[in-house]
């Protein structure tokens, strides 16, 4: 390597300061777009012969890689992929680490049974969840270690969502989700690499797993002398080259926060003279804002070009992701002037832009940073990321080769190729994208969406450090709400124990007997006839709520005694009623005070209810992941509103009470007076409970499909 002095003192890599390690790699190459990146780290694993390391977001069992990836006689999908190559090697073992993800984000994963029966059970294939970081936070890597010789690290997951070419073509059959239903185009990069930087990512593998799982990976001592697991497909784009490995940690049990990777960008863009180019899905982090924002308000400001998603993809990105990122563009746009653009990528024949998911910053062709890590709040400083730098240092080598990447990435967002953009920028960034834009594809400045400003109350809503319990609460509920009262407790304390103990009497006691669906409907009867039966119908609802007596077994004794019409209309008003007197109980008790005493799970829920509102309320009625009672009190206590509670259990539940009135009614009808026709209504009628049960949790899972920050 030269011994020249670096080019720019702030773009020197200095571990302990901006990165954790500096670190020599025998080559370097930029994969742009996960079809390269799914080809090469496919060969890769295909060659290990040792150990392979996958730490992810999302680590997706049922990725299925296309067609033109899979000449090597391997299975296609992902989890029988890494079984048959771990069969072929008996000396070889697979470690597997997905975040242990937040109910947040559930509708984009694999849920946990059906990810550990994807990935079946191997005895030298190992599945791990991760787990291991402060609240709110999230293990976010994404990184691939082969033989501890061959390393991946960027913004790609092993994840169907993920694949796309440089194409991306609208409607490409080959991005299809597990289900078959298609995906938009989305950008991606990673990067490979070996030598001593690819040993030092897999050390911090595997201290990530031990932390994750409590089982500590030893590595050999002595270098296999195995073939080399580089594929031979993707030449280097520069070799013989200093990496550094930059982290973002959080403080967390005991350890000491590490912001690597928000250090080295201050850095860079605080020493940036003539170039800034930045591909981030999001740009919201206020730090590294403020350190672009000085430079650009400096002494001749460097071009600065930013490309991302010109909207959001979801309820999360649609509300303070966006205004974040609205009010930081501003403050850069009036730093910069014309010295800064905010730009998206136009597609032929395709309405929305295209899907930015990559985690780039090139500042001067001296100074490269790919990996997990966003501009963003959360990114620099809670979840858990890794980002390699590639810092040219004086070589002119490094810097022709950071040149020729930035070159290769501006060339598939306009349409063009990589020696056109070379010769168009010759007279500066910007006025080289000009020259070149204007086509079916293109890169457009843009401005984002006002959004609803004032209604977000800043960066809190995207944390910049680890909160604890009682900082989220102070936070995000108004003092009046939080307000600690000893009556407050001790009625918590009961309504817990009325229903803990009534349940146990239904349980354990004669009194269950009463639970019968015919001992209920004799009752009934007694006051069917009577002026006061709605009155005492809904009274009985409500009794039912407060005891935690099974909601289902009043619905069925309603339609075996009511008939089809007026025990529908009793069983839904009755519910309704129940569920509003428990709400009103948990709106009493207050957030502070359910908080304190209903216990971690409890709290997941208030956090899900008050962030998310109706469409959290339907889910919950779909797929109830608590008693109705305990789930009624802590929605009142989440301050959920009145109209998005009752709304939520009116769509969460009526159709299926509707359908289950119909099927009791039917039901006793048929063994009143059995014949071929009435059990035939009564298995149609099961079926249409079936059918709407399953119709109505696709619609609002698909409603709720959150973003990945991945």
């Amino acid at each position: 390597m030269s011994d020249l002095p670096p080019s720019h003192p702030g773009l020197a890599l200095q571990p302990g300061r901006n990165c954790w390690r500096a670190v020599h790699a025998d080559r370097f190459r930029l994969l742009i777009d996960a079809d390269e990146y799914f080809r090469a780290v496919r060969q890769a694993i295909a060659n290990a012969s040792e150990s392979v390391f996958i730490v992810g977001w999302n680590v997706d069992s049922s990725l299925t890689w296309p067609r033109q990836a899979t000449g090597d006689g391997l299975p296609a999908r992902c989890a029988d992929f890494l079984h048959a190559v771990a069969a072929a090697r008996p000396a070889l073992r697979i470690y597997v680490l997905a975040w242990d993800f937040s109910m947040l984000y559930a509708m984009d994963r694999e849920w946990r049974p059906v990810y550990e029966l994807g990935w079946r059970r191997h005895r030298r294939i190992v599945v791990g969840l991760d787990g291991r970081h402060p609240p709110g936070a999230s293990q976010h890597q994404k990184i691939v270690v082969v033989d501890d010789r061959l390393a991946f690290v960027g913004g790609i997951d092993l994840a169907s969502a993920c694949w796309d070419e440089p194409a991306h073509l609208a409607d490409d059959p080959r991005r299809r989700d597990p289900d078959g239903h298609p995906l938009p185009p989305v950008h991606n990069v990673q990067a490979m690499f070996d030598g001593a930087a690819a040993r030092a990512v897999g050390r911090l593998a595997r201290e990530r797993w031990r932390r994750a799982t409590g089982r500590l990976v030893h590595r050999r001592r002595r270098p296999s002398a195995a073939g080399d697991p580089w594929p031979a497909a993707w030449g280097p784009d520069v070799a013989d080259v200093k990496l550094g490995i930059a982290r973002t940690e959080p403080a967390h049990a005991s350890r000491n926060g590490v912001a690597e990777i928000l250090q080295a960008h201050d850095d860079a863009f605080g020493a940036a003279r003539h170039t800034i180019y930045i591909e981030s899905q999001y740009f919201t982090s206020a730090a590294a804002g403020a350190a672009l924002a000085g430079r650009l308000a400096g002494a001749e400001p460097p071009e600065t070009v930013v490309v991302s998603r010109d909207a959001g993809s979801g309820w999360l990105e649609h509300g303070h992701v966006a205004l974040l990122r609205t009010r930081l563009h501003a403050r850069l746009a009036a730093a910069g002037g014309d010295r800064y653009r905010l730009c998206c990528v136009r597609l032929p024949g395709q309405p929305a832009a295209l899907d930015i998911h990559s985690k780039l910053a090139i500042v001067d062709d001296d100074w490269l940073c790919v990996g997990s890590a966003n501009l963003s709040n959360r990114s620099l400083a809670l979840d858990t990321e890794c980002s390699v730098i590639l810092a040219a240092e004086g070589d002119p080598r490094v810097r022709a080769a950071i040149a020729g990447m930035r070159n290769r990435l501006l060339a598939e967002h306009l349409g063009c190729d990589a020696d056109a953009v070379a010769r168009a920028t010759r007279g500066g960034l910007l006025a080289g994208i000009d020259v070149l834009s204007g086509g079916e594809r293109t890169l457009v400045s843009f401005e984002p969406p006002a959004g609803a400003d004032g209604v977000v109350p800043g960066a809190e809503s995207e944390p910049e450090k680890p909160l604890a319990p009682d900082e989220l609460v102070r936070r995000f509920v108004p003092a009046e709400h939080r307000r600690p009262a000893r009556l407050r407790y001790a009625a918590l304390a009961l309504v817990l124990l009325l229903i803990a103990s009534t349940a146990l009497l239904w349980r354990w006691t004669p009194l269950g007997d009463y639970l019968d669906v015919g001992v209920l409907a004799r009752t009934v009867r007694r006051f069917s006839q009577q002026p006061i039966t709605p009155l005492v119908v809904m009274g009985g609802y409500v009794a039912a709520g407060l005891l935690s007596i099974p909601i289902t077994i009043l619905i069925v004794v309603t339609g075996v005694v009511f008939g089809a019409f007026k025990g529908g209309l009793y069983a839904l008003a009755g519910t309704l009623a129940s569920a509003a007197v428990t709400y009103a109980i948990g709106r009493w008790l207050g957030r502070e005070t359910v908080r304190r005493l209903a216990g971690r799970r409890i709290n997941d829920l208030s956090r899900r209810l008050a962030r998310r509102g109706l469409v959290a309320m339907v889910i919950l009625r779909l797929l109830p992941v608590a008693p109705f009672t305990i789930v009624n009190i802590i929605a009142g206590a989440s301050q959920i509103s009145v109209r998005d509670y009752l709304l939520g259990t009116l769509i969460g539940m009526g159709p299926g009470i509707v359908v289950t009135v119909l099927f009791a009614h039917n039901l006793a009808s048929a063994m009143r007076n059995p014949s071929p026709g009435a059990f035939g209504v009564v298995a149609l009628v099961a079926v249409a409970l079936i059918g709407i049960s399953v119709g109505l949790q696709r619609l609002f899972v698909a409603r709720d499909k959150v973003p990945g920050h991945g």
